[in-house]
């Protein structure tokens, strides 16, 4: 059985070449290699839920590809993201899965790391995301919520996309980062928004792809901002989850080092705002077309009796939970979970090699119909009781799955649900005629255009 190199061993395009398997290694594996433009990338980036699909009619749910610029497995059913995400046998490496993508821009975030270092870090963090904390971010960012939202409606040629996008960023600084002052929200706003791009650039050489250099550049800035703010916030008493996380300490007096608290904040930053956006716009669109589940969501807003529901009140907002899961079913933030496998292993009757790069694809999952009835329809009531339509566990996996399941997905939620409860009570949101949203879905779902809407006093 071969070992796995932690460290890559040369580059190409400024993607790191690590140890790999042959294209003759796979040949037991249905598929095609002829290269990864040719084979994967073009294909993918013009409609990943069509390349999917197709992939899956001729091949099956397992099929050889190219992923980067070497061959991998890609892995198209609810029992393969099970075998991958909950990863029993520890057949799979999450950090050698997303270095070649995240690793120079988001190193070292949760999501890079495996085993025990994983358990420690996840561990150490977990205060900062239970409950008394969630109720402190919520009061946090309640206000922040309200005044964005009154101004929308107001807006010429309003997009909702940017506007929320906006909106989660200034939640992220200050809920995140404890940021008050405007001069330094937006600064680090505009820089994190640059590494976000940076990971999207297809060529990684700083000289050569200028959306990368500027990346690298915005991140090295973010890591001084952090690292020059942690001997105060470990001497006060804040509650942002950058104060938490200076402070949080075990029994046995282990704490996070001043590296590790810089690249777990700008991993969560990311993390945390693009999945919360991707979701309210797609959200915000299925509402518009959908007037009857507006309205009913907008009468269990006005159950409340308030604007703004306090933490104590989110559990009563079933309806916009089914429309959260909904949305996430048609349109998960991630098409694909890259991971890397470290041993030999099999699932679908193929035998995977140490080494493989492996995909496991939610955006084709979530569409299934093999576990969704029509799948292609917006229809959140599948996730009440009635219908229990997720009776795979690993169907629905927006949020990944296993030891790596989204620490803060009841962030998630709680925002969701923050952001919609005024919004549907302050406005009516409507679409042009025949309006349909141009999705780019990879790498994370968006609309192109930035989503125009009208905004109506409800």
């Amino acid at each position: 059985m071969t070992a796995v190199q932690q460290v890559p061993r040369s580059s190409f395009m400024g993607y790191p070449r690590l140890p790999t398997v042959s294209l003759k290694e796979l040949q037991h594996i249905p598929g095609t290699g002829r290269g990864f433009l040719v084979d994967t990338a073009i294909a993918f980036i013009a409609d990943p839920l069509k390349f999917a699909q197709e992939r899956h009619a001729k091949y099956g749910p397992v099929s050889r590809a190219f992923f980067t610029i070497e061959p991998g497995v890609l892995i198209l059913s609810a029992e393969g993201n099970e075998f991958v995400l909950r990863d029993r046998a520890q057949n799979f490496s999450a950090h050698l899965g997303w270095e070649p993508i995240l690793g120079k821009l988001f190193p070292r975030g949760l999501m890079l790391r495996d085993g025990d270092d994983h358990r420690f870090q996840r561990r150490l963090m977990q205060p900062a995301f239970r409950k008394e904390a969630l109720a402190s971010y919520l009061d946090r960012m309640t206000p922040r919520i309200a005044a964005d939202i009154e101004d929308w409606g107001r807006r010429p040629n309003f997009k909702f996309y940017k506007a929320i996008k906006h909106l989660t960023l200034d939640i992220a600084a200050d809920v995140f980062l404890g940021l008050e002052l405007r001069s330094e929200i937006d600064q680090v706003n505009q820089d994190f928004t640059a590494v976000v791009e940076a990971s999207l650039a297809v060529v990684r050489v700083p000289l050569l792809g200028q959306k990368y250099a500027r990346g690298l550049a915005a991140r090295r800035r973010l890591e001084q901002f952090i690292a020059e703010r942690i001997p105060a916030r470990r001497s006060g008493n804040g509650a942002d989850l950058f104060s938490q996380m200076c402070r949080i300490e075990t029994e046995a007096g282990e704490r996070y080092k001043d590296d590790e608290i810089v690249d777990h904040l700008i991993f969560l930053m990311m993390a945390a705002h693009d999945t919360t956006t991707s979701a309210l716009t797609t959200i915000a669109y299925a509402l518009a077309r959908h007037g009857e589940w507006q309205d009913r969501v907008r009468e269990t807003a006005r159950s409340l009796g308030k604007m703004s529901p306090g933490f104590g009140d989110l559990d009563s907002l079933q309806p916009i939970e089914w429309v959260l899961r909904e949305a996430l079913r048609m349109y998960p933030p991630l098409p694909s979970i890259a991971r890397r496998a470290i041993k030999d292993c099999e699932i679908h009757g193929y035998r995977i090699p140490a080494n493989t790069p492996v995909s496991v694809y939610p955006l084709f999952t979530h569409r299934d119909p093999q576990w969704w009835s029509k799948p292609e329809d917006f229809d959140p009531e599948r996730f009440g009781a009635a219908r229990g339509e997720d009776r795979h566990p690993f169907a629905w996996v927006p949020f990944g799955g296993g030891a790596h399941m989204c620490l803060g997905l009841h962030f998630a939620e709680m925002q969701v649900k923050a952001v919609l409860t005024p919004l549907l009570q302050k406005w009516r949101l409507s679409l042009v005629p025949d309006y349909r949203i141009p999705y780019q879905l990879a790498p994370i779902a968006k609309p192109k255009d930035g989503l125009p809407m009208i905004l109506k006093p409800a």
